[in-house]
C-alpha cells in the first residue's frame, strides 16, 4: 500500500485529494498545525479514513517525527498561507509559511528518507505581470504580491533539491482552480455565495475590487489529479496546470447571477480600494506539456464549475437560514 502525507489536507485542494488518493487504495495521512480551533468541515466526511498526524511547517523537528511515524512514500505539500489579499498585510508569515516551510519539509525528506516522492504546489500568481501569453513553463516569472514572491522562493527551492541531491520533487504551476470547498474570501466563491444569499434575501448587494481582471479558473477536482499523476512519472519535473481558457471576474458575476435569475448589475459595486497595490491582470496557462507527458486534460468546464459552486451556495444559505430561524424560534 502506497502512503501519503498531506500538510494542507484540511484546505480546498487537501481534501480532495485526500478523496483522490483513497479511492486509488493508499493509506492518506495529513499533517495538521495544533491550533485551540481547528476547521475540519472540509475532511469530516473522510475522518474514519484518513489519518492525522501533529506537524507545522515552521517547526523542523515536528517534520522529521511526522515523516517517521506516517512512513511516507509520498508527500504533497500544499500548506501556505494561500490568500494573496492577506500577503499584502503579513509578508512575513507568508513567506515563513509558503516558502520557509517548503525548505523545512525538502530539508526533513533528505535526512529522513531521500527516496520520498515530492510535490510541491506552485501557483500561477508566480508569473505576475506576464512576460508572454499564454504562460508555459519557460515563461519569465514576475510576482506581483508577497504570495507570488514566496511561492516563487518554493518553487526553485524544489528545484534546487532536485538538482543538488537527486530528490524526485516536482512543482505543479497550478492556476486558478475552484470549487464549492473554497474559501469564502476568495473572489470566485464570494461571488456565488453573495449570488445566494441574495437571491435568498439574506444580502442586498456586493463590493468587489477589479471586475475586469482575467484568469484561467479550472476545478480543484481535476487539479489533483494532475499532482497525483506527478508523481507516478518516470522522472520529476515541473507543470504548468491550466485550462487553457480565460474569463473575468464579470463573467463569474454573469454565470453566478444568472442562474439565479438575477441580474449582476443590480447587486454589485465597483470599489477602487479594494484593488491589489500591484495588480495581476492577465492569466492564461498552456499545459501542453502535462497534456502529452502525464496525459492530463481538465474535465469540468468554467461554466459548470460557477454552477456547481453556486447551487452549493444556494443550499448552504437554505440550511443556514432554516437554522437560524429555527435558533431565533426557540429564543422567544
Amino acid at each position: 500500500m502506497k502512503q501519503a502525507l498531506i500538510t494542507g489536507i484540511t484546505g480546498q485542494d487537501g481534501s480532495y485529494l485526500a478523496e483522490f488518493l483513497l479511492e486509488k487504495g493508499y493509506r492518506v495521512l495529513g499533517l495538521v498545525r495544533r491550533t485551540s480551533t481547528v476547521n475540519f468541515e472540509r475532511i469530516g466526511h473522510l475522518r474514519d479514513r484518513a489519518e492525522l498526524i501533529s506537524g507545522d511547517l515552521l517547526d523542523q523537528n515536528s517534520l522529521h517525527r511526522a515523516l517517521e511515524a506516517s512512513q511516507a512514500t509520498e508527500v504533497y505539500n500544499l500548506a501556505a498561507q494561500s490568500f494573496v489579499a492577506t500577503s499584502w498585510t503579513q509578508p512575513v508569515l507568508t513567506g515563513e509559511f509558503t516558502a520557509l516551510g517548503v525548505t523545512r519539509m525538502l530539508e526533513a525528506i533528505r535526512e529522513v528518507n531521500p527516496k520520498i516522492r515530492f510535490y510541491q504546489a506552485s501557483s500561477s500568481e508566480m508569473f505576475g505581470k506576464v512576460a508572454e501569453s499564454p504562460q508555459t513553463e519557460k515563461t519569465p516569472f514576475h510576482p506581483r504580491s508577497p504570495y507570488g514572491v514566496a511561492k516563487l522562493y518554493g518553487h526553485w527551492i524544489t528545484v534546487n533539491y532536485r538538482e543538488s541531491y537527486g530528490l524526485f520533487a516536482c512543482s505543479g504551476m497550478l492556476f486558478n482552480h475552484e470549487s464549492p470547498r473554497r474559501g469564502i474570501e476568495f473572489v470566485t466563491r464570494k461571488i456565488t455565495n453573495a449570488a445566494a444569499r441574495i437571491k435568498l434575501g439574506r444580502q442586498k448587494d456586493l463590493t468587489l475590487g477589479n471586475l475586469e481582471a482575467r484568469r484561467d479558473w479550472g476545478h480543484a477536482r481535476d487539479y489533483v489529479r494532475a499532482m497525483w499523476l506527478m508523481l507516478q512519472a518516470d522522472e520529476p519535473d515541473d507543470y504548468v496546470i491550466a485550462t487553457g481558457e480565460n474569463h473575468s471576474v464579470r463573467e463569474v458575476l454573469e454565470i453566478a447571477f444568472g442562474h439565479l435569475g438575477l441580474d449582476w448589475r443590480q447587486h454589485v459595486t465597483p470599489d477602487p480600494s479594494l484593488v491589489r497595490p500591484a495588480e495581476v491582470d492577465f492569466l492564461l496557462g498552456d499545459s501542453s506539456k502535462a497534456r502529452a507527458k502525464l496525459g492530463w486534460n481538465h474535465a469540468i468546464s468554467f461554466r459548470d464549475l460557477i454552477v456547481e459552486m453556486t447551487e452549493a451556495d444556494l443550499e448552504l444559505e437554505k440550511k443556514n437560514a432554516y437554522t437560524e430561524s429555527f435558533h431565533a424560534a426557540r429564543n422567544r
